[in-house]
């Protein structure tokens, strides 16, 4: 399907090959994006307009290796259980395991670390669904609060200016970024990985200001401001992520 306007053109379709089915999306750029998306490793392709379909078929071809090994480490990734919201269960904050102690009480919903208990307060009656809302906003709140003093802590060193930034659920990405607005946005379940972690991710996506493609020269960047960097990525993508989700 072909949309267009003054300032966007794409097309997309599906390219077949073998047993892979590749979304193909064409549209104004100038350079080939290819990436594996977790849980099942969905391959899409980004490619200029351009670009014939053999040509493409080729580039696939040749990077068979690459997106088998990518999908094998999507599938391996181990994965936490579903959550039930029940007393002893296992949850994360910081990297830091805390077993959750639900309280039931006629106020407000509250959420306090009393040594190794994570404790949820609620209405009595309070269903699984809307414990896990309380708990995710609660995240949410725990990130917005940690991410600006890695803003401020980062921009004078990598010399970019970060707009805004948003705090989100993300089902593919650990963050993203827009080059255009200058914001980045960072996934929710951060909250509950290693504060190293956290900053990894900062720091990548605001790379990105000054490199929109993970070519050699965003990697050479990557080294320079952050030379442990795939350190810490690879603790990221080794910790278990949730039973829906996937790794970076």
């Amino acid at each position: 399907m072909r949309s267009s306007n003054s300032k966007v053109t794409t097309e997309n379709f599906t390219l077949k090959l073998n047993e892979l089915d590749i979304e193909i999306v064409q549209k104004n750029i100038k350079h080939v994006h290819l990436s594996v998306y977790p849980p099942d490793g969905k391959v899409k392709v980004s490619a200029p307009l351009s670009m014939a379909p053999d040509t493409l078929r080729v580039f696939v071809i040749s990077k068979l290796a690459w997106i088998k090994k990518q999908q094998s480490k999507l599938r391996a990734q181990p994965r936490e259980a579903p959550r039930e919201y029940l007393d002893r269960e296992s949850h994360y904050v910081w990297g830091k395991r805390y077993l959750l102690k639900i309280e039931e009480a006629e106020a407000p919903p509250r959420i306090e670390l009393k040594h190794n208990k994570l404790v949820l307060s609620v209405r009595p009656g309070t269903n699984p669904a809307r414990k896990q809302a309380i708990l995710e906003a609660w995240y949410r709140d725990n990130l917005r609060q940690a991410v600006p003093a890695l803003i401020e802590k980062w921009q004078p060193r990598m010399g970019v200016r970060v707009t805004r930034f948003y705090v989100q659920s993300m089902k593919t990405k650990w963050g993203s970024c827009s080059v255009h607005s200058g914001s980045i946005r960072l996934n929710t379940e951060l909250a509950k990985k290693p504060r190293a972690c956290l900053e990894y991710i900062v720091v990548h996506e605001m790379t990105h200001l000054l490199e929109s493609t993970h070519n050699s020269r965003f990697i050479g960047l990557m080294d320079r401001f952050m030379p442990k960097w795939r350190f810490y990525r690879d603790e990221l993508n080794r910790l278990p992520v949730r039973h829906e989700e996937w790794g970076y």
